[in-house]
C-alpha cells in the first residue's frame, strides 16, 4: 500500500465514522507501523488541510465536522505528478499570456498543487522561469474582474449585462448578453455571447468591456452545431458562415513553412509542380486574411477571389505612394 492509498483509506474511515478511532486499529486497518500511520495523518493535516483532530478522553483520531461545515473532501488526488506538472505549466502560460489578470486566484492554485507535487517523492518542481512564451500584440486588460464575471456567467448560466466600447468604432453602449464561449486569440481574450441587444451572435474582446454585471437570468444556450457554424466555419477572429474561398500560391521558398501550418480547420492544400503551395481557405469578413497575406509581401500571390485581390492591391499602391519618392 503507497502512501496515496493509505490517504484514502484514512479518509474513508474518518468520512464514515462519528467516533474516534485509535492508534492501533488504524495500524491494523492499514496494516503498517505507527510511525507510518502518523505520517500519513500529518501529510493529510498539512499538505490536504484535513480536519484530523485527536480527541483524548477517548483515544482516537477523528474529522472534526464544525457546524455549518461541508463534510471534508480530498482536494485533487487524482492527479498524477505529470498532470500537476502540467497544470502548474498550464498557469504559467495563462500568466504570461495575461499579465496582472486572476493573479491572486492563480498563485493560490499554485501553492495549492505545490504542497500535492509534495507527496510525490519522485516529483521535482519544475523550471518554470525557463519556459519562455513571447506575446505580440496582447492587450491588458484594464480590470481583470471583468473576466472574472464573464467566466463566472459562462460556467453558471447566467447572462451578463456589460458596457462595451467598441474599437472600429469608439461607441459606447450597454447591453444584456449570454455568453458562449470565452476565446484566447493572438494573445487576446474574446467572448463570444449571443447579444440581446442586436439579436445575434456577436464576439467581444475583453480588454474593451468597461463594466460586467452577472444578471439573475438564465443565458440563452445555443447549440454547439450552430456556434461551430457561426464562429469555426469563418476565418481568425471575424464570424459568419464562411461565403468565399481565397486561393494562395506561395514561393517554393516560403512554401517549406507554410505546408506545415494549418490556417482554417477547412483549409484545402497541394504542391504544385513547380514546386509552390497552393493554399484555399474559406473566409467571410477578409480584413484580418487581408492583414495575413500582406504580411508575405512577394512571397504570395493570391488568385482570388477578385475583390479581395482588389483589396490587396489598393494597400500596395498606398504603400507605393507612402514610400517612393521619385
Amino acid at each position: 500500500m503507497d502512501r496515496f492509498d493509505r490517504i484514502f483509506r484514512l479518509h474513508n474511515l474518518f468520512a464514515n465514522r462519528r467516533t474516534p478511532i485509535s492508534m492501533k486499529a488504524l495500524k491494523q486497518e492499514l496494516q503498517c507501523s505507527r510511525a507510518t500511520v502518523a505520517r500519513a495523518l500529518e501529510e493529510m493535516e498539512d499538505y490536504l488541510g484535513a480536519p484530523v483532530e485527536y480527541d483524548k478522553k477517548r483515544n482516537g483520531y477523528f474529522y472534526n465536522r464544525r457546524n455549518g461545515e461541508h463534510p471534508y473532501e480530498l482536494p485533487g488526488l487524482w492527479f498524477s505528478a505529470d498532470e500537476l506538472h502540467g497544470l502548474l505549466i498550464c498557469q504559467h502560460l495563462l500568466i504570461r499570456i495575461g499579465p496582472g489578470m486572476l493573479q491572486e486566484q492563480i498563485r493560490h492554485l499554485q501553492s495549492r498543487i505545490e504542497q500535492l507535487l509534495a507527496l510525490h517523492p519522485e516529483a521535482a518542481k519544475p523550471k518554470l522561469a525557463n519556459i519562455k512564451f513571447l506575446t505580440l500584440g496582447g492587450r491588458r486588460l484594464s480590470d481583470s474582474r471583468h473576466f472574472l464575471n464573464a467566466a463566472a456567467a459562462l460556467f453558471g448560466g447566467k447572462r451578463l449585462r456589460i458596457e462595451y466600447r467598441a474599437r472600429s468604432s469608439n461607441e459606447r453602449t450597454c447591453r444584456d448578453v449570454s455568453p458562449q464561449n470565452i476565446l484566447c486569440y493572438r494573445d487576446n481574450w474574446y467572448l463570444d455571447a449571443w447579444c440581446h441587444l442586436r439579436e445575434e451572435l456577436r464576439i467581444f474582446a475583453v480588454d474593451k468591456i468597461e463594466s460586467a454585471e452577472i444578471l439573475p437570468d438564465d443565458a440563452v444556450t445555443l447549440p454547439e452545431s450552430e456556434l461551430h457554424d457561426y464562429f469555426a466555419s469563418a476565418y481568425g477572429i471575424f464570424s459568419g458562415a464562411a461565403r468565399h474561398i481565397a486561393v494562395l500560391i506561395f514561393s517554393t521558398e516560403r512554401a517549406r513553412w507554410i505546408s506545415d501550418e494549418c490556417w482554417h480547420p477547412e483549409q484545402q492544400a497541394n504542391w504544385l509542380d513547380d514546386g509552390r503551395f497552393e493554399l484555399r481557405i474559406p473566409f467571410n469578413d477578409h480584413r484580418e486574411l487581408l492583414m495575413d497575406i500582406l504580411k508575405y509581401g512577394a512571397d504570395v500571390e493570391l488568385r482570388g477571389p477578385d475583390f479581395l485581390v482588389a483589396a490587396v492591391v489598393e494597400q500596395v499602391e498606398k504603400m507605393r505612394v507612402m514610400y517612393w519618392k521619385g
